[in-house]
């Protein structure tokens, strides 16, 4: 019989999970739709289709390892639970991160009013610096998901070996676990991007206050104040679903306990909330994703 923290944590996996198909799935099809019509690589819809993949992806590692782990356990453990989960787990993660980091770029560069002369070359050469982004993303995150593979694999491989050894092998999961966690700490680089994001735009900020009257908000003002709200917003979620998959590849939390499940219902509000985030703080976006919803009044 299924716990009841269980099946409370079903009822939320099911819910994140609808709400980020959803909100990941529109973001696919508008931005690819606008894409094909302008024949064009502009930098905001390729961004935000690479996001919703990204997301979608992660979300449905998610909900396949949560209905797996709870209806068919052993099943999950023996066949499913594996490198190769790891792997998609991890590069999904990965990308979903590196592609967060590139759109407070792209903030950034579009918004920030800097006039040094190494940020207006990155300004003026936005589309080829974002393009350049995203690839590097992707070969990053890919690299972080084969890493993370072969050292799974490689110890369990081991563990298979020195089945009958209970000294050698917790010292083969710690191992395990600490050279998955020095692997994905290549993460940190993203996180870092955010802070300097952050930084800039806050900065930028400042500096058009400072110039206005006093009572007086211009619309560049404005801009700067809400890229700097998405960009913090972004964090946020950022650091919590980092500090709850870190804490997951650390193998100590047991599994199907109330805390296991804690942890996966954080992790799957990012690629959801943060999606729905990005959707109702974009006028183009918010108004045909309202007549989906059919919230939209008449």
């Amino acid at each position: 019989m299924i716990p009841s923290f269980a099946v409370l944590h079903l009822i939320i996996m099911s819910a994140e999970f609808l709400t980020g198909i959803t909100a990941n799935g529109f973001l696919i099809i508008l931005n690819c739709n606008e894409l094909i019509k302008c024949r064009k690589l502009i930098p905001m819809p390729i961004l935000l289709t690479c996001i919703g993949t990204a997301r979608f992806g992660l979300q449905v590692v998610l909900m396949l390892q949560t209905s797996l782990s709870l209806f068919c356990p052993m099943f999950y453990k023996e066949k499913v639970y594996g490198a190769m989960l790891v792997a998609f787990w991890t590069f999904f993660s990965s990308l979903s991160f590196w592609f967060a980091a590139c759109l407070s770029v792209f903030y950034c560069l579009k918004i920030s009013g800097f006039s040094q002369p190494c940020f207006l070359w990155l300004k003026f050469r936005i589309s080829k610096v974002i393009l350049w982004l995203l690839l590097g993303s992707l070969l990053a995150s890919a690299s972080i998901a084969v890493l993370s593979a072969e050292v799974f694999f490689s110890t369990s491989s081991k563990g298979d070996v020195l089945r009958n050894t209970t000294v050698s092998k917790t010292k083969l999961k710690a191992k395990k676990t600490s050279e998955i966690l020095l692997v994905n700490l290549a993460l940190l680089l993203p996180l870092g991007i955010f802070v300097l994001c952050i930084y800039m735009l806050f900065m930028s900020v400042s500096k058009h206050i400072q110039r206005l009257a006093h009572g007086f908000r211009s619309v560049s003002t404005e801009a700067h104040v809400n890229a700097l709200r998405m960009v913090i917003t972004f964090f946020c979620f950022f650091i919590t679903y980092f500090a709850a998959f870190m804490t997951n590849l650390t193998f100590l939390i047991p599994y199907g306990s109330q805390w296991f499940f804690v942890m996966k219902d954080i992790m799957a509000a990012y690629p959801s909330g943060h999606s729905v985030i990005i959707i109702f703080s974009n006028s183009k976006l918010q108004q045909p994703f309202r007549r989906i919803l059919c919230l939209r009044r008449k």
